[in-house]
C-alpha cells in the first residue's frame, strides 16, 4: 500500500460478509451471499488448489446443493458396490442408475471457489485468521465484526461465516462443542491400467474390525483412494486396519502417492451455531453424518444456509434482530441436517454393536439395499426413511434396545 492514508481507508472499508475457509462450506456460503448482491470476501490460508483427506464421493444431496450450472469433475461414476465384513462374506450389488460420482477434492473445491468468484465474491489466499472480535478497540460499532489476520491486519465485516474446518478458530470463538471424534486414514494409490479397469464403476465398503469402523475403495481413473475410519483413541489399531485392508486387496505392492490422516468432529446436540454476528457451518460447526462421517453434502448445504443468513445478519440493525436471524439459521440447520444427524447417531450406536446385521441387511434384504440406493442418489434421506417407513422405525427401535450377543452378529448372505 502506497501510504498510511490508503491503508487506513482499506481498514475502514466494511465487507457485508467475510467467509473464513474456502472448502465446500465456505465456497457455498460465499456464493450464496454474493448471489444476493452483497460485498463478500472469501479468505483461505492455503494456496488453491490444495489437497484434502477425503474419499470424494458426491451423493445426491451434494449434487442438489451445488450452484446452478456447476459441472461436476467426475473421475468415475459408481453403479456397483461391493460390501464385505472385515474382508469376509463379500457380495456385490449393482444398480442400473448411477449411485454417486467420485471427484478429486482439489479440483472440486477450486471449481466451487470459481463459481463464488463469478457471482461476485472476492478471494484472498495465503491469509491466516488469528481471531475475530465483536467488542473492543478494533470494533468501531455494534454492527461490525473485526477479523484479525496473522500479521495484525484487520478486516471489518457486518457478518462473518466460519468455514475453517474441523480445527476451526471461528468455531472456538462461537463455542462449538463436539461429542464424537473419529480418525480417518487414507492412501491415494496409483495403479496399473489392468487394476484400474477391475475397479471401474465399482466401490468397496468393508465393515471393519474396530467397533464403528469401516474401510472404502474409491476408484478415480488410474488412482484408487483407499481409506479407513474409526473412533479417535484407536490410532494404532486404525493404522493396522488400513495396512491389512490394503494387503487383503492385493494393493500392498503399489506405492501411495499421498498418505494422510484427518480428524472428523461431530457437534453435540446443544452446540451453538452462532455468536453475535458470527455463524459457523460445515466441519467448523461439527456438521457431518455421524455413521458414515460423510461431510461434503453437510458442508454444501449448511454453507448455503450460512451464506443466506449472513446476508440477513449483515442487514440487521440491532442485537435483537441479529439474534432473531441467528436463531432462524440454527433452526434451518437443525430442521434438516440435525434430523439426519440424530438418525445417524442411532445407526452408528447399533452398527458399533452389530456390524454383521448391517452387512446381512444391505446385501440380502431388498428394502435395505433400496434405501441405500435412494439415499446415495438423493431420492430420500436417512431421516425421511425413518420418518415415513414404519418398518424402518420399528427395526431401529428394536435394534436400539437389543443387546448384541457376543459383541456382534456375523452373517453370510
Amino acid at each position: 500500500m502506497s501510504s498510511e492514508n490508503s491503508s487506513a481507508d482499506d481498514v475502514r472499508q466494511v465487507w457485508d460478509v467475510v467467509v473464513v475457509g474456502a472448502g465446500p462450506a465456505g465456497a457455498s456460503a460465499a456464493y450464496a451471499a454474493a448471489v444476493a448482491g452483497r460485498r463478500v470476501l472469501l479468505l483461505e490460508k492455503a494456496e488453491l488448489p490444495r489437497y484434502k483427506t477425503c474419499g470424494g464421493g458426491i451423493i445426491g444431496p451434494s449434487r442438489d446443493a451445488l450452484p446452478p450450472g456447476f459441472e461436476l469433475p467426475f473421475k468415475d461414476r459408481v453403479h456397483a458396490v461391493t460390501f464385505s465384513h472385515n474382508g469376509r462374506f463379500t457380495r456385490t450389488r449393482r444398480s442400473k442408475q448411477m449411485l454417486f460420482g467420485l471427484i478429486n477434492r482439489p479440483e472440486f473445491d477450486q471449481r466451487l471457489v470459481e463459481h463464488a468468484q463469478k457471482a461476485g465474491a472476492e478471494l484472498r489466499t495465503g491469509v491466516t485468521v488469528q481471531r475475530v472480535e465483536q467488542h473492543g478497540s478494533e470494533v468501531p460499532d455494534r454492527r461490525t465484526v473485526a477479523v484479525v489476520l496473522q500479521g495484525g491486519e484487520v478486516l471489518l465485516a457486518r457478518s462473518v461465516v466460519g468455514a475453517d474446518g474441523s480445527a476451526s478458530r471461528i468455531g472456538a470463538h462461537v463455542g462449538v462443542k463436539v461429542d464424537q471424534v473419529d480418525l480417518g486414514l487414507e492412501a491415494e494409490i496409483p495403479v496399473p491400467e489392468t487394476v484400474a479397469e477391475d475397479w471401474k464403476g465399482r466401490v468397496l465398503i468393508d465393515w471393519g474390525p474396530i467397533p464403528g469402523s469401516y474401510g472404502w475403495v474409491f476408484p478415480k481413473g488410474d488412482t484408487l483412494t483407499v481409506g479407513v475410519i474409526s473412533a479417535r483413541g484407536e490410532g494404532a489399531a486404525t493404522k493396522r486396519y488400513l495396512e491389512e485392508f490394503i494387503g487383503r486387496l492385493g494393493l500392498a505392492g503399489f506405492e501411495p502417492s499421498i498418505s494422510s490422516g484427518h480428524l472428523t468432529r461431530c457437534r453435540a446436540d446443544d452446540s451453538p451455531l452462532s455468536r453475535g454476528r458470527v455463524l459457523v457451518c460445515g466441519d467448523a460447526a461439527g456438521l457431518l453424518e455421524p455413521w458414515t462421517r460423510e461431510g461434503i453434502s453437510f458442508a454444501l448445504r449448511s454453507g448455503r444456509l450460512a451464506g443466506e443468513w449472513a446476508v440477513r445478519i449483515a442487514e440487521a440493525h440491532d442485537a435483537v434482530d441479529t439474534r432473531r436471524q441467528a436463531l432462524n439459521y440454527a433452526f434451518a440447520v437443525k430442521a434438516g441436517l440435525g434430523v439426519e444427524m440424530s438418525v445417524g447417531r442411532r445407526l452408528l450406536t447399533v452398527f458399533e454393536r452389530r456390524p454383521g446385521l448391517f452387512h446381512a441387511a444391505v446385501t440380502g434384504f431388498r428394502p435395505a439395499w433400496k434405501g441405500f440406493k435412494d439415499i446415495t442418489r438423493g431420492a430420500t434421506s436417512l431421516g425421511e426413511i425413518v420418518r415415513t417407513h414404519p418398518m424402518a422405525q420399528r427395526a431401529l427401535t428394536a435394534m436400539d434396545r437389543r443387546p448384541a450377543k457376543g459383541g456382534e452378529v456375523s452373517s453370510s448372505p
